[in-house]
């Protein structure tokens, strides 16, 4: 059996669509609320509006298409809605002109990413055949990754020369990536439908096979530590390097940069070394590996000769730890999903880490407000030392 590499980079385009958008979202748009704001925990708190979304929509979108059937396929159709909404929200992004305007933006683009994120993700395994996913999921994520790269790198430099050319450039970049998807992929025509689980996170839980359920607690579990962790400093990292630091905003993005230049580098890879040593083992390996690495950068916070070379190099290494958990994580979960029910896991997978993304960044930024910047990345690890202990919990079956 052999992966279909020029459908899956095809496919990886969808991928890529949704991550043009967050790494400019999570760096720039903390900085424009700091123009009305100046407590943390709001900032962060308005920074979870798409996680509340994704908690409450996503799994029903994800849900309700297992039942869609269109001439499209049954994920497409969420795409063609929801990516050109967003290309046009962020095309307006940076043009506010008070507080209203950039919340009714905020809101509007978050529904719409919401819309396509988990049907997005789902094409994945409606199309690969389950041997194959970590292998696939890996391409996928490289395209995710250069989409990052893209954005963080390139959009450093553009946002010195004009300040909406980065947004500008991902919206068509994203209406790009839609065309090439609905012209050549192509979605299976028989599929085992679903045609009644419901949608609710409740019936969701319950229509886990029994004997899967203990395990697929303990790997959602694991998933929303280390959510907790990285969307807490995700949401945060643009002011910390900003206010703590005193570095400017686009030096914030080109560190970043090079977190997602090693997940870009080692995405694939990440998918290789999973399946042959297996997907958990590889995940323990990124989890510890990235606790490790925070608890580095957060003793070089009073460093101050050559702390911005040091960072790059400590978020490269994080990148690469962080793509042998993310590219795995998913293929476990959906690997333990009967045919029916893939949009119904990835539901699960997005809740799990969608709810960690409420919670990370209003948990960090309360405790920025009280205490400080400078523990911020102390508590992240901690968070990942915990995501460890349910990874270890969790059972490794031989056909993951």
């Amino acid at each position: 059996m052999k992966l279909n590499y020029k459908k899956t980079f095809l496919l990886g385009l969808g991928f890529f669509a949704v991550s043009l958008v967050w790494p400019l979202y999570n760096i720039y748009v903390p900085i424009f609320l700091r123009d009305f704001m100046s407590k943390q925990i709001q900032i962060n708190a308005i920074m979870t509006l798409d996680n509340v979304l994704a908690v409450s929509l996503i799994p029903f979108v994800a849900a309700l298409s297992d039942r869609t059937k269109t001439r499209y396929g049954r994920r497409m159709p969420y795409l063609m809605v929801g990516i050109p909404i967003a290309a046009l929200m962020f095309i307006l992004l940076p043009s506010y002109t008070s507080l209203i305007s950039l919340m009714v933006i905020i809101t509007i683009l978050n529904f719409s990413m919401a819309i396509f994120r988990a049907p997005t993700v789902a094409l994945m395994p409606d199309i690969t055949p389950p041997p194959l996913r970590s292998e696939a999921n890996g391409i996928i994520n490289f395209m995710g990754g250069l989409a990052s790269v893209v954005v963080l790198i390139g959009g450093a430099i553009l946002y010195e020369i004009y300040h909406t050319l980065p947004f500008l450039l991902t919206s068509l970049l994203m209406l790009l990536a839609l065309l090439m998807l609905v012209k050549y992929i192509k979605e299976p025509l028989q599929f085992v439908a679903a045609k009644d689980n419901k949608s609710s996170i409740k019936e969701m839980l319950k229509a886990i096979p029994s004997h899967e359920r203990r395990e697929t607690a303990f790997i959602l579990l694991a998933i929303f530590f280390w959510f907790v962790g990285y969307q807490g400093v995700e949401a945060t990292f643009s002011n910390y390097c900003v206010q703590f630091l005193k570095l400017p905003v686009s030096s914030a993005s080109l560190i970043l940069g090079f977190f997602a230049l090693a997940f870009l580098i080692f995405a694939i890879p990440a998918g290789f070394i999973g399946s042959k040593f297996g997907k958990k083992r590889t995940i323990l390996v990124g989890i510890f590996g990235d606790a490790i690495t925070f608890i580095a950068l957060f003793s070089l916070g009073n460093f101050i000769p050559y702390r911005f070379s040091f960072m790059m190099v400590l978020m490269f290494l994080g990148g690469f730890f962080w793509a042998l958990i993310n590219i795995n994580s998913y293929p476990l979960v959906v690997s333990q999903a009967p045919e029916s029910l893939v949009g119904t896991y990835t539901g699960l997978y997005y809740f799990a880490s969608s709810a960690a993304a409420i919670l990370g960044p209003l948990t960090l930024g309360a405790f920025i407000d009280l205490f400080s910047f400078a523990p911020m990345f102390l508590l992240t690890s901690l968070s990942y030392l915990i995501a460890g202990v349910f990874m270890i919990k969790f059972r490794d079956l031989p056909s993951q």
